[in-house]
C-alpha cells in the first residue's frame, strides 16, 4: 500500500492561490477546542462524534458511509473506483454511493438535513456552503484538523479559509477552479475562422462575432450556453468586469447600482439566440438531456460553451481535441477573474460516523491511491503535495497538464476573490434565471427583467442575511 504523500515542495500554484483566494478567509476557528490532543493518531476516536458508534468503528467494527456528489457519468465511475479502493484498504468500511447530476443536486441535502437523513459526506459547492453552514446542517471540521485526522498542512491558508464560515471550518477544499470558455477547434476550422485565442486576448464583441460566424458558415450553434443564467457565476464575472460586485458587503442587497449592467448582459445573450448562434431556452433544455459526453461542443455540433477550467480535461476520454481559454475580457477591468474552490467535502451534522467520515475525507484528498484514480478531474488539487505528485507521476495527459497551466494564466486576469455567497443564493439564482428566461422568451424586456430581479433579490437577501 502506498503511503500518504509526505513530500513538502510546493508548486508555483500555491502562491497564485494565496493571492486569488485572499478574500475568502473567514473568521478564525482557533478558539474551537479540539476534542483530542493535537497530533493524535487518526486512528484515535474523536469524542465529538456519536459516542459508542464512533469508538466501535475506530476499533474496526463494520461501518457504512453515505457519500453524495455531483458530476457526469465518468466522474461517477471513477469515484466508485476510489470508494472500492478505500474499502480494499479498510475492509470494515463500506459505502452507500449517492451520485447525482448538477441540476437539483443541492435541493436534496436541504430536505435530507431537515429530516436528519443527510448523507455522511457531502460534496459541496461555493455557491451553497454558507447556507448549509449557517443552518447548522454541516459539522465543524476544525476538531478533526486539530487532532490530526484531516491533514491540511499542504493547503494554502487562503484556500483553506474559504471553507470557514462564522468561525467554523464547514468544508475542506478539494480543488480550485475558475471560469473558462470550452471550445472545439474542429468546428472553427470547418467554419474557416480563427479559434479563440488560447491566452484569452479577446473581448465580448469578439465572442459574439465568432459565435455568429460559426452559425453563418456551418449552420451549427456558435455557443450552447443558455446555462449562463442557470446560476450567477458568469454574471458575477460580468459584474466584476464593470468594477462592481454582485452582492453588498453585508450581503443584504445586490452590490451593483446600475441595472444597465444586467440589461446589457441579457441583451447580448438574447441577440445571440435571435441570430440562432446561441441555444435558446428550449434548445438548451434538450441539450441538457444529452449529458456532457454527448453535448454539442463535444460531438462537433457547436463551437463554444461557457464552462470551468476542467472542461477539456474531464471530457478528454470522449474527445481529446477540446480546448479551454479565458472568458472574454472587458477593457474597463481586465482582472475580473478569480480562482474559486472547485468543491468542498463536508460532514453532515447528523452523521453518526463522523470519525470514519473524517478519515475518509483525509484519504480522498491526500492519498496517492485516490489521486491516481481522480487525476485532477475535479479541478486543480488544493494540496501542493498532490499537485507535485501528479506532475511528477508522468501519468497526466495533455489536457490535465494544460489545466494546470491554465491556472497560471488565470493569475494574469485575476484580482481578489469575492466572499462566499450569501444565504439565500439558491433563491437569488432562481430569480435571476426566471427573469432572464422571461426576457429570452420575449415576455418582458431586459430592463423589466433587471428591475424585477433587483427587487426580488434584495428582498431575498434582506430576509436571509
Amino acid at each position: 500500500m502506498k503511503r500518504m504523500m509526505r513530500r513538502g515542495m510546493s508548486l508555483g500554484l500555491a502562491g497564485m492561490m494565496a493571492l486569488s483566494m485572499a478574500a475568502c478567509g473567514g473568521s478564525s476557528s482557533s478558539d474551537t477546542a479540539a476534542t483530542t490532543a493535537a497530533g493524535a493518531s487518526s486512528d484515535t476516536a474523536s469524542t465529538t462524534a456519536a459516542g459508542d458508534t464512533q469508538a466501535a468503528a475506530s476499533d474496526g467494527s463494520p461501518v457504512t458511509i453515505k457519500f453524495t456528489w455531483w458530476g457526469n457519468q465518468s466522474r461517477h465511475e471513477y469515484t466508485q473506483k476510489i470508494l472500492d479502493k478505500y474499502t480494499e484498504l479498510h475492509p470494515n468500511v463500506t459505502f452507500e454511493a449517492l451520485p447525482n447530476g448538477w441540476d437539483g443536486y443541492f435541493d436534496k441535502p436541504i430536505t435530507q438535513a431537515a429530516s436528519g437523513s443527510m448523507p455522511d459526506v457531502v460534496a459541496m459547492d461555493y455557491l451553497y456552503i454558507t447556507t448549509y453552514a449557517k443552518n447548522n446542517s454541516i459539522a465543524d471540521l476544525q476538531p478533526y484538523v486539530d487532532n490530526g485526522t484531516i491533514d491540511v498542512s499542504s493547503i494554502d491558508e487562503g484556500v483553506l479559509n474559504s471553507g470557514k464560515i462564522d468561525g467554523k471550518l464547514a468544508g475542506i477544499v478539494g480543488s480550485t477552479g475558475s471560469l473558462a470558455v470550452g471550445y472545439n477547434p474542429a468546428v472553427f476550422e470547418e467554419a474557416g475562422i480563427e479559434a479563440p485565442n488560447a491566452n484569452g486576448d479577446w473581448t465580448w464583441d469578439d465572442f459574439v462575432a465568432k459565435a455568429k460566424e460559426v452559425k453563418e458558415k456551418t449552420g451549427k450553434l456558435g455557443v450552447t450556453s443558455t446555462g449562463v443564467v442557470d446560476d450567477t457565476n458568469l454574471f458575477n464575472y460580468w459584474v466584476r468586469q464593470h468594477n462592481a460586485q454582485l452582492f453588498s458587503d453585508d450581503k443584504k442587497s445586490l452590490g451593483y447600482d446600475d441595472d444597465q449592467i444586467m440589461i446589457d448582459y441579457l441583451d447580448m445573450w438574447k441577440d445571440l439566440q435571435d441570430a440562432g448562434a446561441a441555444a435558446n431556452p428550449d434548445e438548451y433544455a434538450q441539450i441538457q438531456t444529452l449529458g456532457q459526453e454527448a453535448s454539442p461542443v463535444v460531438t462537433g455540433e457547436a463551437g463554444m460553451i461557457n464552462e470551468n477550467n476542467n472542461y477539456a480535461s474531464k471530457l478528454s476520454s470522449v474527445n481529446d481535441k477540446l480546448e479551454i481559454t479565458i472568458p472574454p475580457t472587458n477593457k474597463d477591468n481586465m482582472k475580473a477573474m478569480w480562482n474559486k474552490p472547485g468543491y468542498f467535502l463536508c460532514i453532515s451534522e447528523t452523521s453518526k460516523v463522523k470519525d470514519e467520515a473524517a478519515k475518509f475525507i483525509d484519504w480522498f484528498l491526500n492519498s496517492e491511491e485516490s489521486n491516481e484514480i481522480m487525476m485532477a478531474e475535479r479541478g486543480v488539487p488544493s494540496s501542493s503535495k498532490v499537485r507535485e505528485f501528479l506532475v511528477n507521476s508522468g501519468k497526466m495527459n495533455e489536457k490535465q497538464t494544460e489545466m494546470f497551466a491554465y491556472a497560471d494564466t488565470v493569475l494574469n486576469y485575476s484580482s481578489e476573490a469575492p466572499a462566499p455567497d450569501p444565504i439565500g443564493i439558491s433563491e437569488v439564482g432562481e430569480s435571476f434565471k426566471n427573469n432572464a428566461y422571461q426576457a429570452f422568451y420575449g415576455q418582458m424586456t431586459s430592463a423589466e427583467a433587471a428591475a424585477a430581479f433587483r427587487q426580488e433579490a434584495n428582498d431575498i437577501l434582506a430576509r436571509n442575511n
